[in-house]
């Protein structure tokens, strides 16, 4: 069985590693109109791919997904049409490929450039939402690099959907239509495959939560780029604004609460008013939000005590993706820092405070991907830093950090000049 799935896996990728080599000799202009191409490819297709997606969406409640899931996996005419909007706003970013990085002359008269160049062929495994396969396709193109999709059994009529027209409308615009593959097979041993292809798989990307995660990183002898789990704060410090600390607390966690860059734990200067702790928690229950509160925080206000559930030792340390929220009192911005050290996962954190110098404290000593002063950790996104679209947020610290954009889909190589130099 693994034999006869390799084959198939590595023709595959094999395709795909002839299209890079193919792909990377086109211009900006090109790729640009393959891009705009594919947003109308998806426009024009949109009554099958919803009706895929309904499949994938039917057959999910069926296997009984949580509705956190199911709101990941769902595509929309509105989802869509950000889909084909991130596509058109990726098509007027800049092609970061042959950006001169540096330029010098050595004493002996040699010049070297810095150049960007694309990776190669990227894999991606990803868990449910659909929307990962155009906007990683869209990033790659971009970047001149093939791509091998992998997304979950759940999303698979959605996600074949989807690639149909992506490779449509490379047809469409001259580029090979193999630069950009997706492996249908449902089996771990296809993850397995494609961690373990080692000179036709250049970068593996995993996107979804800690098992895939993990499962990538312990069985990859590519190189990975490793995107993380959101466990994100927002702190509330003695010196916030009332009606920023409501605005901003409720948009982190209840704009869209599957995502990654939506807050899990709420932290409250115990200096924090009393009146507007209470009213804070009053408005976050009648927001249908379940809290789960430490026992300082249930002894603080007892008028709710019986509203707020006991939080135990896990809730600091889960990712919910659901309308929970864990909800930790603290005696001080030490305290609230040394609480995400513990159980953050380096991906937003955000600090609500009018006092600056506090909140510079805050963001110079804490370690995330994105830190943030008086704003939603929900803006931890591609889209929203303006890149257009992203491949993943990464927590890790080589080669790319946050959300990852065109750049990170390069690497770079040296062009030396000389005029007979040796050494």
């Amino acid at each position: 069985m693994e034999s006869a799935l390799k084959e198939k896996l590595y023709g595959q990728m094999k395709l795909a590693k002839e299209a890079s080599r193919q792909l990377a000799r086109f211009k900006q202009e090109a790729k640009d109109a393959a891009l705009c191409e594919a947003g109308r490819q998806l426009l024009q297709n949109q009554t099958a791919i919803l009706a895929a997606n309904e499949q994938d969406l039917i057959k999910a409640q069926q296997d009984g997904q949580p509705a956190a899931y199911l709101e990941r996996l769902r595509l929309t005419p509105e989802r869509l049409q950000d889909l084909v909007d991130s596509l058109h706003q990726l098509a007027k970013q800049t092609d970061p490929v042959g950006e001169i990085m540096e330029r010098w002359t050595r004493p002996n008269g040699l010049v070297i450039e810095q150049i960007r160049v694309p990776l190669g062929v990227v894999g991606i495994v990803y868990e449910a939402r659909p929307n990962v396969t155009v906007d990683a396709a869209a990033i790659a193109l971009k970047t001149g690099n093939a791509i091998v999709l992998r997304g979950s059994r759940s999303a698979l009529s959605s996600n074949l959907a989807l690639t149909e027209c992506i490779r449509k409308a490379l047809v469409q615009s001259g580029l090979p239509e193999e630069a950009v593959q997706y492996l249908p097979y449902p089996d771990h041993e296809a993850v397995d495959l494609l961690c373990t292809a080692n000179g036709l798989i250049d970068v593996i990307i995993p996107r979804g939560g800690a098992s895939l995660i993990q499962r990538v990183l312990q069985k990859s002898t590519v190189a990975v780029l490793e995107t993380g789990v959101g466990n994100c704060h927002v702190y509330i410090d003695k010196t916030a604004d009332y009606d920023m600390a409501e605005a901003i607390i409720l948009n982190a966690k209840s704009s869209r609460p599957a995502v990654c860059n939506a807050a899990e734990t709420l932290l409250v200067h115990r200096s924090w008013p009393q009146d507007l702790q209470n009213r804070l928690l009053a408005k976050l229950l009648s927001a249908g939000i379940e809290l789960r509160a430490c026992e300082k925080t249930r002894l603080l206000h007892p008028a709710l005590a019986n509203r707020l559930a006991a939080a135990s030792s896990a809730d600091w340390d889960t990712e919910y993706l659901s309308l929970t929220l864990a909800v930790a009192t603290v005696d001080s911005l030490d305290d609230a820092i040394g609480h995400i050290e513990s159980h953050g996962t380096g991906h937003s954190e955000a600090i609500v405070a009018s006092d600056n110098d506090r909140a510079e404290l805050f963001l110079s000593r804490v370690d995330a991907a994105a830190v943030y002063h008086n704003a939603s950790t929900r803006f931890t996104d591609g889209g929203e830093f303006g890149f257009g679209a992203e491949i993943g947020i990464s927590t890790q610290k080589l080669h790319a950090r946050g959300p990852m954009g065109l750049t990170a889909l390069t690497t770079s190589k040296y062009v030396v000049r000389g005029s007979g130099q040796i050494r």
